[in-house]
């Protein structure tokens, strides 16, 4: 598991930021610890924190929201965005 962030320092991170790789860590041990995660970061132009896991569900969070699971279509570039982790599932297994 890789809990470092790619090109961010995790003690500079915000705390509303703070929060939401907290809630990214419980939302993958609540629904995917079985799945490596793959990177995890924060997006400087987004404002996400996330949790990249390898079976191609990110696992997102805004400024200490509640969390969202994105399914990023690497041929069209396009992002969909989940309430659950079931729903981007079923996205990805299409």
């Amino acid at each position: 598991m890789i809990l470092s962030t790619h090109e961010t320092n995790i003690n500079n991170l915000a705390t509303a930021d703070l929060r939401s790789l907290a809630k990214c860590i419980l939302a993958y041990a609540d629904n995917c610890p079985m799945h490596d995660i793959e990177m995890s970061g924060y997006n400087s132009q987004s404002g996400y924190t996330y949790i990249g896991v390898d079976n191609g569900i990110t696992i997102g969070s805004f400024a200490g929201q509640d969390v969202e699971f994105i399914v990023h279509d690497f041929e069209t570039g396009e992002e969909t965005f989940y309430q659950t982790y079931l729903a981007a599932v079923r996205h990805v297994n299409l």
